[in-house]
């Protein structure tokens, strides 16, 4: 399943409402951690692919056919730049900068890959977990560690 997001911040809660109906219809409760977890998720890579690109972008969700406690959900955000995503430390005044490592803390599984002139971001979520766990901490001048990984500000 998948969803065209237009270049607008708009698109973002309709990204949400769309991420929130196919869940409800594959038996996932709206309560449930994982489509919490889910929707939050939604919400941030969405957010930075309209924002940063200024361009559409396409959002999916791949749902397990049957809903088990080992079943596993997979978002996907295809966007039309090819800069690599960089996890950053956003200091607690800043407004923004906090999504990758909302996806690096929340996922139990993140990564990217590059797709034709752009790029595609995915995470993962396992039902059983309701999503990772790992907080992200900052120090050393401005580098956000995650569980042994570094990745500088940009």
């Amino acid at each position: 399943m998948q969803l065209e997001v237009r270049p607008d911040p708009s698109e973002v809660g309709r990204a949400r409402r769309w991420a929130r109906s196919r869940l409800a219809g594959s038996g996932m409760r709206a309560d449930e951690p994982l489509a919490e977890t889910l929707v939050l998720l939604v919400s941030e890579l969405v957010t930075n692919a309209v924002v940063h690109t200024g361009r559409s972008a396409v959002l999916r969700l791949v749902l397990p056919g049957a809903v088990t406690e080992e079943a596993t959900v997979r978002l996907e955000v295809d966007d039309a730049s090819d800069r690599a995503p960089v996890p950053r430390c956003a200091g607690g005044e800043a407004t923004g900068g906090r999504g990758l490592a909302l996806v690096d803390g929340l996922a139990d599984r993140w990564g990217w890959s590059r797709e034709g002139a752009g790029k595609r971001i995915w995470c993962e979520l396992d039902r059983s977990s309701g999503g990772g766990d790992a907080a992200p901490v900052c120090g050393n001048g401005g580098a956000a560690a995650y569980e042994g990984f570094a990745f500088e500000v940009v």
